[in-house]
């Protein structure tokens, strides 16, 4: 092989490997940071009640949360552990928002699980959790490992298909930033309680 065909052969391998690195850097989430602004969003509650984070605030502190659906054990525990702690946190000023990608039949089966009185919004075309970075799409593979254990995400999403949330949880202060952040790829870690109270 010529070294002009050599250098043209490692431009390119450059070039595909820097691609490929840009694509997956776009697509991965990645964890907002305390003293992060926070992005305004809207949407529509379980009892189609308009919610806008920024309107909300102007009453108090947000606790905003994402889960993944009615058939995650651990989702369904953090959600009742919130609900039944929710006095402490509206105490301290808190307002708790939930959102999802599972459409509102879905969130309608959440509630039946855990008894949330809280805001949860089924996040339509994936906006807020765009607009947090913690969306990702499920890999061909564990979907049809999922659907063996009777988990069926076209069906529990609809539109939204197979895309999920980092189970992200951001306490959110009225100035706009973010006072608090959880963070964490290991679906079965989540936010407690008890820090959320720590820094509200």
């Amino acid at each position: 092989m010529s070294l002009v065909k050599m250098k043209i052969g490692n431009a390119l391998l450059i070039f595909v490997l820097l691609l490929a690195q840009n694509l997956m850097a776009q697509e991965a989430p990645f964890q907002l940071n305390e003293g992060d602004e926070a992005l305004n969003f809207q949407g529509v509650d379980q009892n189609g009640q308009p919610f806008e984070l920024y309107k909300a605030l102007e009453k108090g502190p947000v606790v905003l949360m994402f889960y993944r659906g009615f058939w995650c054990p651990h989702c369904n525990k953090q959600l009742s552990q919130l609900e039944d702690s929710l006095n402490f946190i509206t105490e301290k000023g808190g307002i708790v928002v939930a959102v999802t990608p599972e459409k509102p039949e879905s969130i309608a089966k959440t509630i039946d699980k855990t008894s949330a009185s809280f805001k949860i919004i089924h996040d339509k075309d994936l906006s807020i959790m765009n607009t947090y970075h913690v969306a990702f799409k499920m890999e061909e593979a564990l979907l049809k490992k999922y659907k063996t254990w009777g988990i069926d995400l076209d069906e529990a999403n609809g539109d939204n298909g197979p895309n999920l949330p980092v189970p992200a949880t951001y306490i959110i202060g009225q100035d706009k930033k973010i006072l608090y952040a959880f963070f964490d790829p290991d679906y079965k870690k989540r936010a407690t309680v008890g820090k959320i109270l720590q820094n509200l």
